[in-house]
């Protein structure tokens, strides 16, 4: 096996929840009685939480209550998230292959440790991973799209970035992984892959475990 561990992206990638956070914004755009920029939130993709406000601002303009914008969003997501958390498909069934042979698999996603804890619980998937590899950007001084994320989650596990495979779904956590010096699966979730960086691009978990080379 030519690599030493698998370390996954979270929101969209394990879970469905880039999609929930998403529909969950329609409930801030109708109570603002704004237009659903939902461009603009695909775009933020993979980024860290506060720059789809950011966005959001610049398009509405000064006018925009930023602030309330995120309360009533962030109230939403709570009660979507509350009703439960789909994983992705594959994601189950790619989990326990990895713990059948013995890989060595960590998160490292740019959502706050204990927020994916919590979710990951949540989706049920929980008990694939050692809590302690479980890896959220308050680790580290800079989030994806920096290789920091990814290069503390490989030396958690002892393993050598350049024999790390990565599973992400955005654009910025691909950047992230590639400047890593690690091999990096990309599964598109809610926007087509705006870069062909990746060393392998596919539909689903699955197809991009295959193609990588770490399951038949």
């Amino acid at each position: 096996m030519r690599y030493q561990a698998v370390i996954f992206d979270l929101d969209g990638t394990l879970l469905e929840t880039e999609s929930m956070v998403i529909t969950a914004s329609h409930a801030a755009f109708r109570h603002y009685n704004l237009p659903p920029r939902i461009d603009i939130l695909t775009r933020e993709i993979g980024g860290v939480a506060g720059n789809e406000i950011a966005a959001l601002a610049a398009a509405f303009g000064p006018g925009f209550d930023g602030a309330g914008f995120a309360a009533v969003w962030e109230d939403a997501i709570i009660a979507a998230f509350a009703q439960g958390i789909l994983v992705r498909p594959g994601a189950t069934d790619l989990l326990t292959h990895l713990a059948a042979i013995g890989m060595p698999r960590a998160v490292a996603t740019n959502s706050l440790t204990h927020t994916a804890r919590k979710n990951l619980a949540t989706a049920g998937i929980h008990t694939h991973f050692d809590p302690a590899q479980i890896h959220g950007r308050d680790r580290v001084e800079r989030p994806k799209p920096a290789p920091d994320l990814f290069l503390h989650a490989a030396r958690a596990l002892g393993a050598d970035p350049a024999r790390c495979l990565v599973f992400e779904d955005s654009d910025v956590g691909t950047a992230a992984a590639i400047a890593a010096g690690m091999t990096v699966v990309q599964v598109p979730d809610q926007r087509p892959p705006g870069t062909q960086d990746a060393h392998f691009i596919t539909e689903s978990l699955l197809a991009g475990a295959r193609a990588a080379g770490l399951m038949p």
